[in-house]
């Protein structure tokens, strides 16, 4: 069988499954080399938001530009448009930014529906605020609801997997039960922390020890493999044929 054929239907099955990012507890495998530092998703977004904040235009430059299309809205749209970019962006939109995007209507009007939002959204009674912040303004929940909306982060945040772990759970599902040597016999390069990331991720476990010299441990699949890859049992996985038309 052709284990890079293996890997890539694997990978065409896994474009929609998302994992828990791996906690250092597994003990049947032990590390090999030091692990890399990771750039986070959290990291990566607030780069992005710095970079995007510093180039947003400043009220100045949208003036210099002259009105837009923007200076024909009435009242009433301009603050509809501004609440909806306001309550759509992830990130703070400054006066100038909100100019730009409502097609530069005049920064004065913009800074009067931003104060006729905030006193809409106070007044309504909803758990929701405008709030001014990094250099911008951002509709969020009001401070009693911080308990609830806390409720959020406690779920265990997602990732992909890696093409190379992808590649390594292939060799577990149509080997299994494999030691981490015949992996490496594979792949060509060293198994034991992507093995562990995949243990630690509920996606392989230790079936047992090897008939061999040295019992090295054997690995296969576990049910949140089938759960997450959409199969109801390994017999579901491309076969031989499958994989030679595709």
């Amino acid at each position: 069988m052709d284990d890079a054929l293996l890997g890539a239907e694997l990978e065409d099955i896994e474009a929609t499954a998302v994992m828990e990012q791996p906690e250092d507890s597994a003990e049947e495998v032990e590390p090999e080399g030091e692990a890399q530092p990771e750039v986070t998703d959290e990291a990566a977004g607030n780069a992005g938001a710095e970079e995007a904040a510093a180039d947003a235009p400043s009220e100045e430059e949208e003036a210099d530009r002259g009105p837009g299309p923007g200076a024909d809205l009435t009242d009433e749209q301009l603050e509809e448009r501004a609440l909806a970019l306001l309550f759509a962006s992830p990130d703070p939109l400054s006066v100038g930014r909100l100019v730009s995007l409502l097609e530069r209507p005049p920064a004065a009007r913009v800074r009067t529906a931003i104060e006729s939002i905030g006193h809409r959204l106070q007044s309504a009674g909803l758990p929701l605020q405008l709030r001014g912040i990094r250099g911008g303004y951002m509709v969020m929940t009001i401070p009693e609801m911080g308990e609830v909306v806390g409720r959020l982060a406690r779920g265990p945040a997602i990732e992909r997997i890696s093409p190379a772990a992808l590649e390594t759970l292939s060799i577990v599902a149509y080997r299994q039960p494999v030691t981490k040597a015949e992996i490496e016999a594979i792949r060509g390069v060293q198994a034991g922390p992507i093995l562990r990331s995949l243990v630690d991720r509920g996606l392989a476990r230790v079936t047992g020890r090897a008939d061999v010299p040295g019992h090295p441990l054997q690995y296969g699949t576990t049910k949140d493999f089938l759960d997450r890859f959409g199969l109801m049992g390994l017999d579901d996985l491309p076969r031989d044929a499958e994989l030679a038309r595709d």
